[in-house]
């Protein structure tokens, strides 16, 4: 099976790896995105341009594989091609998995930041393909399927990757994994601190730490998700507007063009 020929939507997924299908038929540049769990980027038409504050500018085209760390925040551009919608496999996978694989980072080692493996001669397609047949083989045993997808993590090592330990500590990956568990649930502050076992000022005192409110980062997790379901499912807008939070399609539609320059249908349908 062609990942590239399934439908907008499908995907497959395990309690440790992730694999979707994303796609976009407007280009458009994503300020300050946040990626909590270790993602990979295969670019399968199109290209990707990243900001990355460690290694500057990195572009990826057709063929490439983007590694990005899990907790960065970055600012990405993605390309379609004249009459082509850019389409790209993204994967997650989790903290342990990755624990398995990479050795806890030394506190003084400079952060990795992006990392690009490029298709020649590196050929990432293979560790996409591994990835691919080992969530495709559904009659695996759980621990078998476990250690085929640490194959794929050893090849990243072995190209020279790293990937550092999250810093779950970190006040906004703790607050956004507990928002990500319902976005359509009307959090407050005074809730989350109760959950933290903590006083509403002893919170927003925590989150001072990331440089960001509680508004700030419920309404940034909100849109951020609401971008990867318009990119990955076909989902109609009104229903992701619900899942995500927001009452209206309207409200929705108007904070996403606000925060990311562009409508929610630009997403699935090009600018004529």
């Amino acid at each position: 099976m062609n990942l590239h020929s399934r439908p907008v939507g499908e995907f497959f997924e395990t309690s440790n790896v992730t694999l979707l299908s994303i796609s976009q038929a407007t280009a458009a540049t994503f300020s300050d995105l946040f990626i909590g769990l270790a993602f990979l980027c295969f670019i399968g038409v199109g290209s990707k341009r990243v900001a990355c504050p460690v290694n500057g500018e990195i572009i990826g085209c057709e063929g490439d594989l983007l590694v990005f760390p899990p907790g960065s925040i970055v600012t990405l551009e993605n390309r379609p091609v004249l009459n082509a919608t850019y389409r790209a496999e993204g994967v997650y996978f989790t903290q342990d998995l990755l624990n398995s694989v990479f050795p806890e980072q030394n506190p003084r080692s400079a952060p990795p930041g992006i990392q690009i493996i490029r298709a020649e001669p590196q050929q990432p397609g293979v560790i996409l393909d591994i990835i691919r047949d080992t969530l495709l083989a559904t009659d695996l045993p759980p621990a078998i399927r476990r250690h085929r997808l640490l194959e794929p993590l050893i090849w990243l090592r072995h190209l020279g990757v790293r990937l550092p330990a999250q810093a779950d500590h970190q006040p906004m990956i703790r607050l956004r994994r507990l928002l990500e568990t319902d976005l359509s649930h009307p959090w407050r502050a005074s809730e989350v601190a109760d959950h933290f076992a903590m006083s509403e000022a002893t919170l927003r005192r925590w989150l001072g730490r990331s440089e960001q409110g509680f508004s700030k980062i419920l309404q940034n997790t909100r849109l951020e998700k609401g971008l990867s379901l318009l990119q990955t499912t076909g989902l109609p807008v009104s229903q992701i507007a619900l899942e995500c939070g927001f009452k209206t399609q309207s409200h929705f539609s108007d904070s996403f063009r606000k925060r990311f320059g562009i409508q929610p249908r630009a997403i699935r349908i090009a600018d004529e």
